[in-house]
């Protein structure tokens, strides 16, 4: 897998998960997904993600087509 399809399966997944537990646990688990919101959103602007970062380290390949090389 690339880095792009790694990006939307963690965040996709932190968000199905954090709105999970916010509504079956607690309401303050929103928060974390406000916060996955935030990250995506800033990403968009600034072309920089964490997650980026991390996967690279860990030998994660981007697309051939990609921005994130």
């Amino acid at each position: 897998m690339t880095i792009e399809r790694y990006i939307r399966l963690v965040a996709g997944s932190f968000v199905m998960i954090s709105v999970a537990l916010g509504y079956f646990y607690h309401p303050a688990w929103f928060l974390f997904t406000a916060f996955v919101g935030a990250n995506l959103f800033q990403s968009a602007f600034t072309g920089w993600c964490p997650l980026i970062t991390i996967l690279k380290k860990c030998g994660v390949k981007p697309d051939s087509n990609s921005c994130c090389s």
